[in-house]
């Protein structure tokens, strides 16, 4: 069954691994990432974006995910990602998800606030939990004009949750969404993170967390993709995180990169097939692969309660 993300990441937090949140945006996607938890034993984290949902559908993402959950033994949560409102949090709550992100990180300290509150306050009332986000990541998430990071202020951090009550806490260390995130070697602001962590006692999330694996990228490039210059956070960097306090870790892009080559790997090599069950298929044990080397690396193999 679907449950609250509350207890998975403070039971993280207590033995010191982080959960996987990983995007998904079709069937084949959710497939790949609850198989692999399973096989792992690991509690895990179906996401869906604004985004996602409007190319799935809110009512098929849910009843397919909840269907493959069935009565598995391992913990699996159903997540908004970035929700960007109240009424689309709603929403989500009221068709089943099990926890949402509101992120109104965009607005003032205390418009952000408000609005985080109201959504704690409804999620509240159906055994739901809720993320809010603090800081900004440069990137795709909203379309920030001025494409430039906001990291988080660890005092703010702490009047925020004080002030919200959320269940956990994405914040901006240096992380970027998307396939270039940083020029070269990976820059994140670990003083800032163990900062944060001393005062703030909730899971502390980490957005923007693919690692755009080089190995993957020259698959991709020579299938006929193209991410020149493209580099993520190293799994050295993540485990480094993990330490100091995060719980819960992110992960799209590193799905899209694997979905995304394997499907011009298939076609390039089998040029006659026109079976969509054989070329998506295919695809989607490569992205289980992939979610099961993060969940390896974040330490929550052999975690399910």
């Amino acid at each position: 069954m679907l449950v609250n993300t509350k207890k998975m990441l403070l039971k993280a937090q207590e033995e010191g691994y982080a959960v996987g949140h990983f995007n998904s945006s079709n069937l084949e996607t959710t497939k790949a990432i609850i198989e692999a938890a399973v096989e792992l034993n690991s509690p895990v984290i179906v996401a869906t974006s604004k985004s996602a949902i409007e190319y799935y559908g809110l009512k098929e993402i849910y009843t397919t995910t909840r269907e493959l959950v069935g009565k598995l033994s391992i913990p699996v949560a159903l997540h908004l990602d970035h929700g960007p409102d109240y009424n689309l949090a709603k929403k989500c709550l009221n068709i089943g998800y099990t926890s949402v992100m509101i992120d109104t990180s965009k607005e003032t300290f205390k418009k952000n606030v408000q609005i985080t509150k109201k959504v704690v306050k409804y999620a509240r009332e159906l055994n739901a939990s809720v993320e809010a986000e603090i800081g900004r990541l440069k990137g795709i998430e909203d379309q920030i004009s001025s494409k430039e990071h906001v990291l988080t202020q660890p005092n703010e951090a702490l009047e925020f949750v004080k002030a919200t009550d959320c269940d956990s806490l994405a914040i901006a260390i240096g992380t970027s969404h998307g396939a270039y995130k940083f020029k070269g070697k990976t820059k994140l602001d670990f003083e800032r993170l163990k900062n944060i962590r001393e005062l703030v006692k909730i899971p502390l999330v980490l957005h923007g967390a693919s690692s755009v694996y080089q190995e993957e990228v020259k698959k991709l490039t020579k299938y006929g993709g193209s991410l020149k210059n493209a580099h993520g956070v190293s799994d050295y960097e993540l485990k480094r995180a993990i330490g100091y306090g995060i719980c819960k870790i992110n992960t799209d892009t590193d799905l899209r990169i694997a979905f995304d080559m394997e499907l011009r790997k298939f076609l390039k090599e089998n040029k006659s097939e026109i079976d969509v069950r054989k070329i998506l298929g295919n695809a989607y044990g490569h992205v289980k692969e992939i979610v099961e080397k993060k969940i390896k690396i974040f330490g929550s193999e052999g975690k399910a309660y």
